[in-house]
């Protein structure tokens, strides 16, 4: 089986969940091509069986590159099983609105490009003061702040939770 692992990324987090994905379907025997979003657009994706598509939430949205692919390849990505793996901060607590924004996103994306994707997976992210201009480190600051009081607001912070993250891409590989 060939899959193909799209990703579009801000800090880097997203890329190194990709990556991470990407070598658990190699080690599993796979053909698997990673590929920033933003260089997927010439992408054949007859090419490959399945797609995962990994995107970071940012002032309540994905990245547009991710809106881009989806909207060209809606066809083939309705066709065929996919995987999308959005990743946020939002993931890891347990918020009702935020769940609901992030829900929100989806039907924006979904309604803005057609694409339904087969299964969506909610994925912590990383606070990443380290990577954060002056603008985003103080707003984030803050939101770190109101969510958890006790965290340390200079320290990265990798909320992802890997074993769950691997037992959800061996399920979905085994389908």
């Amino acid at each position: 089986m060939k899959i193909l692992v799209a990703y579009a990324t801000s800090e880097g987090h997203t890329r190194k969940i990709a990556r991470h994905v990407a070598d658990r379907i190699a080690d599993a025997g796979n053909g698997v091509e990673l590929l920033p979003l933003a260089d997927a657009s010439e992408v054949d994706l007859a090419r490959f069986d399945k797609v995962i598509t990994a995107a970071s939430v940012h002032a309540g949205h994905y990245q547009k590159s991710l809106a881009a692919f989806a909207a060209m390849h809606t066809a083939a990505l309705n066709a065929m099983p996919t995987l999308f793996l959005s990743v946020s901060l939002a993931a890891n607590g347990h918020d009702a609105e935020d769940w609901k924004a992030l829900d929100r996103m989806l039907d924006d994306l979904t309604e803005a490009t057609g694409w339904i994707p087969g299964r969506l997976e909610q994925i912590a992210g990383a606070y990443m003061p380290s990577q954060y201009n002056v603008i985003e480190r103080f707003i984030m600051r803050r939101i770190i702040a109101a969510k958890s009081p006790d965290a340390d607001l200079d320290a990265d912070t990798d909320y992802t939770d890997w074993p769950a993250l691997d037992a959800m891409i061996d399920s979905w590989l085994a389908t």
